[in-house]
């Protein structure tokens, strides 16, 4: 019978196998998945789990060159790139492997438009709360990637596990927003390196935007990618050409140990009231080959680009539509003048002769003349499309029946279709700031006293009477957010009309020039009617109206001109329009660069 092993080698004078002086080595059990490296390898080569000298520099020199595109070229995006741009998203780290990310790719124009829209409102927004100069600077950013890169892709993150579930969150709940950043800098990265450019978006009100992608409760946006063919090779970040800011030094923000007690870090700058000189940069396309710096023209610059890109439209001649109505309201008292003085202007107007139409006449326009209900007979030489049906004063009753108001919405489609280049916005009508008032404070949900104005030659007790006029006719009843009801309750016929106008020249591929509140108030139903409208639109000026400058920001427009006018009739959007037809002219005979 064969003896034991380790009693044998013992016998031989071996050492025992399993003595602690034993120098012996087995082979180390190497997995088939997963870190085949040992301790022995990791202590002997601390370094050797880097990547190649070459990989390595090429990643620091896609986060070096990595920049927020603004201008974008409409070339579409393959698949096959969009995907690895996703792939990227979707391999990012995450708190608890939870993986809380949602990619919704946007193509459709309509909606990216829509988006665009709530862009634009919300940076004025946010402009209104800034000091002058911080404010010029933020409303030089250009945000026309929303519309002009061929793809938007909106990453989501889905709370609705509950925090406690996730590994890491319960301590952390914000931990996975955090790993829907890391998501979109690989997205952002990967893009740069392939050639793609994308520009992160966001100024949105969150709420608008989760509304607009129909997102669940407790489904949360980070904002909009815009990704797609870059039209601009920035050689650095471009808040940082835009002296917006400097990068800060890296020993600035690094810490050692903890928190200094003194003379660490300040705060984050506050960019409310600091004012910081520097020089207005970003390039648009229109300005590009121009002889001339970039946006040299300012606002008119922004405007402009907006009309080029319409296309389509005849851009060498627009068109005055000046729209007149009386209202019942006026006889409340809530005017500085008699009800005729409607008919005189139109009158007027058809003779060539009032201010708007001399104007028009000045800045090289064509006019179209619309009674839509001015009191007594219809006028002569105007276009006849006046209101039907009973008619109240705010106050007691509806300014119009719904049909009414369906009709003249359609009839100021037809005149709208029909403009000739760009079509700018005029009214007359005493007493119509009231109803402008009434309509302003229905929509924006702000009081009478924040939103009534003066009006042409009021007084102090008139804008009692009209801030009582309106307080009546907003609790008269429950008035609901659609057009036709907005209309019907609170509006007027040339209001009807000129809603119709916008839809009818944006349908036909016209841009529309804004005057005052009335044109204005009457455009934002136009766009809660049709969102993309607003894509379309023109602010000419911001008049004396205390409500015009919160419409034009409602409706994310800046105006091209602050002239306090109380003229109405359009004059300011001849005024403005007349300024675009030069601006137009100007890119087309100035001298271009190669």
């Amino acid at each position: 019978m064969d003896g034991d092993p380790r009693t044998e080698a013992v016998h031989a004078g071996e050492a025992d196998p399993l003595s602690k002086t034993d120098e012996r080595r087995w082979p180390r059990p190497v997995p088939t998945i997963g870190d085949r490296t040992s301790a022995v390898e990791r202590q002997a080569n601390p370094r050797g789990w880097a990547l190649s000298g070459e990989v390595a520099e090429a990643l620091s020199e896609v986060i070096e060159a990595r920049r927020d595109i603004r201008r974008f070229r409409p070339d579409p995006v393959p698949d096959e790139l969009l995907r690895q741009v996703l792939e990227a998203g979707h391999r990012a780290p995450s708190v608890g492997h939870s993986q809380p990310w949602r990619f919704i790719v946007v193509r459709d124009p309509a909606v990216r438009d829509r988006a665009a829209y709530l862009a634009d409102r919300a940076r004025l927004r946010q402009a209104n709360d800034l000091e002058p100069d911080r404010a010029a600077r933020l409303l030089d950013l250009k945000l026309e990637g929303l519309r002009e890169a061929p793809l938007g892709v909106v990453v989501t993150c889905d709370r609705r596990t509950p925090a406690a579930g996730v590994l890491g969150r319960a301590t952390f709940p914000d931990a996975d927003l955090w790993s829907c950043a890391c998501a979109i800098q690989n997205m952002w990265l990967t893009a740069r390196a392939v050639g793609l450019g994308m520009g992160w978006v966001t100024l949105f009100e969150p709420a608008d935007l989760a509304a607009l992608l129909h997102l669940p409760d407790g489904v949360v946006t980070l904002g909009w990618l815009c990704l797609g063919w870059p039209d601009e090779r920035p050689p650095a970040p471009g808040l940082e050409r835009a002296a917006w800011s400097r990068r800060l030094p890296l020993d600035s923000v690094v810490l050692q140990e903890h928190w200094p007690d003194e003379d660490g870090p300040q705060m984050p700058v506050s960019h409310l009231r600091a004012p910081a000189p520097g020089e207005l940069v970003g390039a648009t396309d229109a300005a590009d080959e121009l002889l001339t710096p970039p946006e040299a023209l300012g606002v008119l610059d922004r405007a402009l680009n907006r009309i080029v890109a319409i296309g389509g439209a005849d851009l060498d001649r627009g068109e005055l539509v000046l729209v007149g109505a009386d209202h019942p309201v006026a006889a409340l008292g809530v005017s500085a003048y008699p009800a005729s003085v409607t008919r005189d202007v139109l009158e007027a107007a058809v003779a060539g002769r009032s201010v708007g139409i001399a104007t028009a006449s000045a800045s090289g326009l064509a006019s179209t003349v619309i009674d839509a209900g001015v009191d007594g007979p219809p006028v002569r030489g105007a276009r006849d499309l006046r209101a039907s049906g009973p008619r109240g004063d705010l106050a007691s009753g509806d300014a119009l029946s719904p049909d009414a108001v369906l009709r003249l919405i359609e009839e100021g489609r037809a005149v709208g279709s029909a403009g000739h280049g760009i079509v700018a916005l005029g009214e007359v009508g005493v007493g119509n700031t009231t109803v402008a008032a009434a309509l302003t404070c229905a929509v924006l949900g702000i009081a009478p006293e924040d939103t009534v104005g003066l009006g042409a030659g009021s007084d102090a007790e008139i804008v009692q009477r009209k801030i009582h006029v309106v307080r009546k006719s907003l609790s008269r009843k429950k008035i609901h957010q659609d057009p036709i009801d907005l209309l019907a309750a609170l509006g007027g016929p040339e209001f009807a009309v000129l809603t119709g106008v916008v839809l009818g020249a944006v349908a036909a591929g016209m841009p529309v020039v804004l005057d005052g509140l009335a044109t204005s108030i009457a455009a934002l139903l136009a766009v809660r009617t049709e969102p993309s409208v607003q894509a379309y639109l023109v602010a000419g000026q911001v008049s004396r109206e205390r409500a015009h400058a919160l419409v034009l920001r409602e409706l994310g427009l800046e105006p091209l001109l602050s002239l306090r006018l109380r003229a109405g009739e359009g004059v300011g959007a001849c005024l403005a329009t007349s300024m675009l037809l030069q601006g137009l002219q100007v890119r087309r005979t100035a001298a271009r660069t190669v």
